[in-house]
């Protein structure tokens, strides 16, 4: 069964998912910023569009364009803008 979840008032966007392998969302997010929170390893692929991307430990923003990837590893916060409306695809890991 898919999961929809929506956050910050409905500007991201998510749907759950079970692949072979692991679980994963993809989503949309609208212009603005946010601080997302981890439980598990995250991988986050950009699949359309743009996200600048401050992880933790860092005060720079890298650029993330559409076909690159990011990784956060468990229990981190990190802060996300998007410019413009962007596609993600997100895995989740145990290790």
């Amino acid at each position: 069964m898919l999961n929809i979840n929506q956050y910050f008032d409905g500007k991201v966007v998510s749907i759950g998912l079970l692949t072979e392998s692991q679980t994963a969302t993809v989503g949309v997010m609208d212009i603005g910023e946010y601080q997302f929170g981890t439980s598990q390893r995250e991988v986050m692929n950009v699949v359309s569009g743009q996200l600048l991307v401050k992880l933790p430990n860092s005060d720079a923003w890298q650029e993330v364009n559409t076909g690159e990837s990011f990784e956060i590893a468990a229990k981190q916060v990190f802060y996300v803008k998007a410019n413009s409306q962007t596609a993600y695809f997100c895995t989740y890991h145990d290790k």
